[in-house]
């Protein structure tokens, strides 16, 4: 079988988990029984175990099958989606550091003023992803390197926007300002005059460490999937887990429930 296809069943089943027990009815249902971190637990593991499964199939078949889009040999294409691909990697450090302090953030984090990174985008982490996975499409020499990389863009997208409408039905006003103080596509907010960019807000250190990993990820390319993806699937499923247990180390801090009805907490900063 052509492993693009096989590829394609494999974002479906790790894409369609992710969404539908992402989703209210099956979620609402499932924290009922399992609790809150039950329930994360059980979200992380079908998520953890899934995704092992496509980026090991993608490793040991990333040289089969039929000829992918392969435009790195057209003129100055090439080096616009390498910049893609260092920003997107660049914006992946900051994105972890800030992830529990996101409105979005697992464990109903404050709705706060967007500050450095949310002013820039909503979803850091998700809009790195894109440009990271788009580019590697267009690059991608293989049919099945190229729908990898699709699915991965195509779920950063949805991704963001099926959070975005989620958190909105369960927040209400607060997210909805949050919403239209900000844009889930990188500088889109700050070119409508929605938002500015202050600098000294910016993590600096952190975006220091991804332009870093940028350019180290490029020299050890060749060996990236090896040892049938184990690599990819460690950082992935480690950064995911540590990302997880600094929301909820933070929710208990500052003493916030799961997804509360809070107003006021945009105008006031919080």
């Amino acid at each position: 079988m052509e492993p693009a296809l096989v590829v394609v069943g494999l974002w479906l089943l790790f894409g369609g988990t992710h969404i539908a027990l992402a989703s209210e009815p099956a979620r609402r249902r499932l924290v009922a029984r399992l609790g809150e971190l039950g329930f994360t637990g059980l979200f992380f593991l079908v998520a953890a175990t899934s995704f092992a499964a496509l980026v090991a199939y993608y490793a040991a078949h990333r040289f089969d099958g039929a000829p992918g889009l392969a435009l790195a040999n057209v003129t100055g294409l090439r080096s616009m989606l390498m910049i893609m691909i260092v920003v997107g990697v660049t914006l992946l450090a900051p994105a972890l550091v800030i992830y529990p302090r996101l409105p979005a953030a697992l464990f109903g984090q404050p709705i706060r003023h967007p500050r450095g990174i949310e002013r820039i985008t909503r979803h850091p982490f998700f809009a790195g992803t894109a440009l990271f996975a788009l580019a590697h499409m267009l690059l991608a020499t293989r049919l099945v390197g190229t729908v990898f990389f699709a699915g991965l863009a195509l779920l950063s997208i949805v991704g963001a926007w099926h959070q975005d409408r989620k958190l909105l039905g369960r927040r209400g006003t607060a997210y909805a300002e949050y919403l239209a103080a900000t844009s889930a596509v990188p500088f889109a907010a700050i070119v409508s005059g929605r938002q500015t960019l202050v600098w000294r807000e910016l993590p600096l250190g952190a975006l220091g460490l991804g332009l870093v990993v940028a350019l180290a990820l490029r020299t050890a390319h060749a060996a990236i999937f090896a040892h049938g993806g184990a690599w990819i699937i460690a950082v992935v499923v480690a950064g995911a887990l540590i990302a997880g247990l600094n929301a909820w180390r933070r929710a208990r801090r500052v003493g916030s429930m799961p997804y509360p009805a809070r107003s006021g907490l945009l105008k006031s900063g919080r």
